[in-house]
């Protein structure tokens, strides 16, 4: 099916095409770059299908005199290219087959004269399989894509091959968080039964980490995706959750840097009662590690209580400009006046990013001629315990105290 709808891309990109088409490769977009276009989403990730290549090599070469061609993906016939701020995933149609279990079971069947439809035929979701003829200016929706586009449905190009992937379930709930979709009814069920085979158990918990970190980073409305993952039963993947009010209101102010973002949107999603839950999608201890530290600090600390002393106790814990933002959405908002309090004292202190450096370290305790023992630890923490509790407020205030300390 073709239509008059144009897809408006970057015109940086048309030396490129020129070059491609000079040698009969037909050149059409492909997947999310069309679909975001659509929806008047901006992207700077772009698929590029292309037909009538002689050879993954000849498409290399041709590609070379753009920039530096990775083709870390040339089994599955697809190579990337930077180019001018671009990110671009040059494929070459395939037949996919499953063979063995798990998101990457499948051969792989490079076809390069295969018709578009039939190369689209592989794709998850009606609204992926869009495709975008550069050269004839033509849309190509053999799937009804752009009807599921209008109407907000979230449907499969095939239910046989959705069900092969274990994957496609947790995208599905990914996409309808992301673009506020509905999940059609065939859809839903398939996905039903496929949690209830216990098929996603052939996915690593790192795979499905990566899609719930896409679900909260990528949604206006996060709660969308896991209201339905809550109804699919995925629970025995994502493990028990609640503070949906919380995770909506963080994914509108969020700090924008993704690592920081999903460590403060998981902290809010695993709340201290079911902490353990988190392991069934990940064992990184640096991330569990933060996670707990994060609500560990929320137990002890108060925003009623912003002395010196406790600010001076918080940095030593936390970064608090990033906390204050985890506090925030904790809140729902309705504790900013008192955060914004904490920020303007943790800045005056300078204690914002970093601790407060301590002005006795161990070579002062060599200076005084203290031998190097276990007792030096011990030292160097009442030492800093009194600094934080301005019991001395310089380097010569400070040797005057451990002078005091010692001799006591």
């Amino acid at each position: 099916m073709k239509t008059s709808i144009t897809i408006h891309y970057p015109n940086k990109l048309d030396i490129i095409f020129d070059k491609l088409n000079k040698f009969g490769i037909k050149v059409i977009l492909i997947g999310g770059y069309v679909r975001d276009s659509l929806l008047n989403i901006s992207s700077k990730d772009i698929d590029i299908e292309l037909y009538n290549v002689k050879s993954f090599d000849f498409l290399e070469k041709l590609l070379e005199e753009f920039g530096d061609v990775n083709s870390v993906g040339k089994s599955f016939g697809v190579c990337k290219l930077s180019y001018k701020g671009l990110d671009l995933d040059f494929s070459l149609p395939r037949k996919d087959s499953k063979h063995s279990k798990g998101h990457k079971g499948f051969e792989i069947t490079l076809e390069s004269q295969l018709d578009f439809k039939s190369a689209a035929s592989r794709r998850d979701f009606t609204i992926n399989s869009i495709g975008y003829d550069v050269q004839e200016r033509k849309i190509l929706d053999p799937f009804k894509g752009l009807d599921d586009l209008k109407n907000s449905l979230l449907k499969a190009v095939d239910l046989q091959k959705f069900g092969e992937d274990p994957l496609r379930v947790l995208r599905a709930i990914g996409f309808a968080a992301r673009f506020n979709f509905r999940v059609d009814e065939a859809l839903f069920k398939l996905s039903k039964e496929m949690i209830q085979k216990n098929i996603l158990q052939e996915l690593a918990k790192e795979r499905i980490l990566t899609e719930l970190q896409k679900l909260l980073l990528k949604s206006a409305k996060p709660s969308i995706g896991l209201t339905l993952a809550k109804k699919l039963n995925i629970n025995n993947y994502f493990g028990e959750y609640d503070s949906l009010e919380k995770i909506d209101y963080y994914a509108s102010h969020n700090i924008g840097d993704e690592k920081i973002d999903f460590l403060i949107f998981l902290t809010l999603l695993y709340e201290k009662k079911s902490f353990k839950q988190i392991k069934k999608i990940t064992n990184e201890v640096k991330l569990l590690k933060e996670i707990k530290n994060f609500l560990d600090t929320k137990e002890v600390f108060s925003l009623e209580n912003l002395s010196h002393y406790e600010l001076y106790k918080l940095a030593t814990r936390v970064n608090i400009e990033i906390f204050s933002f985890y506090l925030s959405a904790n809140f729902i908002g309705k504790k900013d006046k008192e955060i914004q309090e904490l920020q303007k004292k943790a800045q005056l202190l300078g204690i914002m990013n970093k601790k407060i450096p301590p002005l006795i370290e161990g070579r002062d305790l060599l200076t005084l001629g203290l031998p190097p023992s276990k007792e030096f630890k011990i030292i160097l923490k009442e030492a800093y315990t009194a600094q934080i509790q301005e019991l001395f407020n310089s380097k010569d205030e400070a040797l005057i105290w451990l002078q005091k300390y010692i001799k006591s």
